[in-house]
C-alpha cells in the first residue's frame, strides 16, 4: 500500500471501514503529498475521526448504493446504480470534477449521481443497514419463520412464506413504489398488511429506531465496532458462527438441492 501511495495521484480506499484507522496511520498518511486525492466509498472513518487527512489533499465520497459484486454485474450489463457523492475537502479546486468523473466511470452516471455530505451518507447508511436492510429484515424473516415452525408448519413451507416471497414483494415495491406495489398484490394480502403491519412495526419499534439512530449519531456504534475489531472481532465472529447454523439456512440449502435436482431432470 505504501508504495502505491508514493506514486498515485488518486487513492481509492475500499477496505472494510474498521481497517481504515491502522491502514491510514501506518501505510497512507506518512507518504501523502500535496495535491493527491483520497476517495472513500463510505464516510464512516472520516465522519467519526478514525482518519484525519492533511489539509493539502482532496477528500471525497463516491458511494455507489449497492453491494460490490452486484454493482459490477450491473456495470457489465451496461447499466449503473445510484451514487451518493460528497466533497469533504477540496484542496486543489478540482475535487468535484474528479469525483463526478470517477462516479461516472463506475457506471453511476447512467443512473444518477446525487450530491450530499459524508455525515448524511454515513449516518443514514448505518441506520438503514441496522434498522431495515440487514438487521431489521434478518430478524423479521427469522422470527416469522421460527413462529411458523414452532407452530408445527413444515420448514420448507415457512421458508416460502417468509423468505422466498420477500424478494418478489420487494421487487414490486422497488419498481412501482409502495402504492403501485400494493395495487399488484391480492386484496387479502393488502387488507392483512393494513391490519397487521402496525401490530408488528409500531410506536415501540419507532422508539427503538430512534435509539439506534442516537447510537449511530453519537459514535457509540462505531466505538463498539472498533473495540471489537481491535480485540480480534470475537463478538462479530461469534455472532456470525451462530447465524450460519440455524434452521432457516438449512431449509434454504435443502430447497436449493431440490431446485438443482429439478433442473438436472
Amino acid at each position: 500500500m505504501a508504495e502505491g501511495v508514493k506514486w498515485a495521484d488518486v487513492l481509492v480506499i475500499l477496505t472494510s471501514d474498521e481497517a481504515h484507522q491502522k491502514l491510514f496511520h501506518d501505510e497512507i498518511n506518512p507518504h501523502l503529498r500535496a495535491g493527491q486525492a483520497l476517495i472513500f466509498a463510505h464516510g464512516l472513518s472520516c465522519n467519526f475521526g478514525l482518519v484525519t487527512p492533511p489539509a493539502d489533499v482532496d477528500v471525497l465520497l463516491v458511494s455507489p448504493k449497492g453491494i460490490g459484486p452486484r454493482i459490477r454485474d450491473i456495470y457489465v450489463a451496461g447499466e449503473g446504480v445510484f451514487c451518493l457523492f460528497a466533497i469533504q475537502q477540496d484542496a486543489t479546486g478540482d475535487a468535484k470534477a474528479l469525483g463526478l468523473s470517477f462516479a461516472a466511470a463506475l457506471g453511476c452516471g447512467r443512473k444518477g449521481i446525487l450530491e450530499t455530505t459524508m455525515k448524511d451518507e454515513c449516518e443514514s447508511d448505518l441506520f438503514g443497514e441496522q434498522v431495515v436492510l440487514c438487521g431489521g429484515t434478518r430478524n423479521l424473516v427469522s422470527d416469522g419463520f421460527q413462529t411458523l415452525v414452532d407452530a408445527g408448519y413444515p420448514p420448507e413451507v415457512a421458508w416460502f412464506e417468509t423468505c422466498y416471497e420477500l424478494k418478489l414483494v420487494v421487487d414490486l415495491l422497488w419498481e412501482l413504489g409502495m402504492s403501485g406495489g400494493f395495487e399488484k398484490i391480492s386484496n387479502t394480502a393488502e387488507y392483512g398488511a393494513y391490519l397487521t403491519g402496525p401490530r408488528v412495526i409500531n410506536g415501540a419499534s419507532r422508539l427503538a429506531m430512534q435509539d439506534v439512530l442516537k447510537d449511530v449519531q453519537s459514535g457509540a456504534f462505531v466505538r463498539q465496532l472498533m473495540s471489537d475489531y481491535n480485540a480480534g472481532s470475537p463478538d462479530l465472529l461469534g455472532r456470525r458462527t451462530g447465524l450460519n447454523h440455524n434452521l432457516l439456512d438449512q431449509t434454504k440449502r435443502y430447497l436449493d438441492g431440490v431446485a438443482k435436482a429439478a433442473n438436472d431432470c
